[in-house]
């Protein structure tokens, strides 16, 4: 048999093998899709968000409360400092000597944010409303990290380049990228969310 009379079935073995290799990558990746529809994404998206940002956020937030009792309606010096780098700076660092409005609204607004977003993500709780607060609260962080603290150029970053460790636009994209799975996914079953949308249902 002459050797060019092979060469079509030669091609038609290997395409059907690249065919069946085709569906079985299909029919396997669909599979873990419906296994994963509906709670994975919420609740893993949650999850790593409690792993790397919660204690970091509820830190931040607990060292912003004044002393005593009543320390969360009187937030320390070092909250406005951090929240308002350039009017803090403006005013010889005194609180007292910065206006009621907008100033202190501002920094009440920021430490509460700092406080309740993340705990009503991890819980699963209006999650799409927090998720989309949060991301809001990390691009006004990002905002007065730039242009009242200072942030180097190395520290800002560059998209698309070749160092992926940039706080700004390599950090807190991801950041952002994990709070987004929340928005557009929604927390999972395992959630407040679910548990009241259930409750409501009967």
């Amino acid at each position: 048999m002459n050797t060019h009379d092979m060469r079509p079935a030669a091609h038609r073995g290997r395409f059907a093998l690249v065919a069946r290799l085709a569906r079985l990558h299909g029919y396997v990746f669909a599979a873990i899709e419906r296994a994963l529809s509906g709670w994975f994404t919420g609740l893993a998206a949650r999850l790593v968000f409690a792993s790397v940002l919660l204690v970091y956020y509820l830190n931040s937030a607990w060292l912003k409360f004044g002393e005593g009792v009543f320390g969360f309606l009187n937030p320390t010096t070092g909250a406005f400092a951090s929240i308002l780098p350039k009017a803090m700076e403006a005013h010889g660092f005194d609180k007292s000597a910065l206006p009621f409005f907008p100033y202190h609204i501002i920094v009440h607004a920021g430490m509460w944010s700092e406080l309740l977003l993340p705990l009503m993500i991890v819980a699963g709780l209006f999650s799409r409303i927090a998720a989309l607060g949060m991301i809001g609260f990390v691009m006004v962080q990002s905002y007065v990290d730039i242009t009242g603290h200072g942030l180097d150029e190395k520290s800002i970053g560059h998209m698309f380049d070749r160092f992926p460790d940039a706080i700004i636009w390599d950090q807190r994209l991801l950041w952002v990228f994990v709070l987004m799975m929340i928005v557009i996914h929604g927390p999972g079953r395992l959630s407040l969310d679910h548990l009241l949308a259930r409750t409501w249902q009967r």
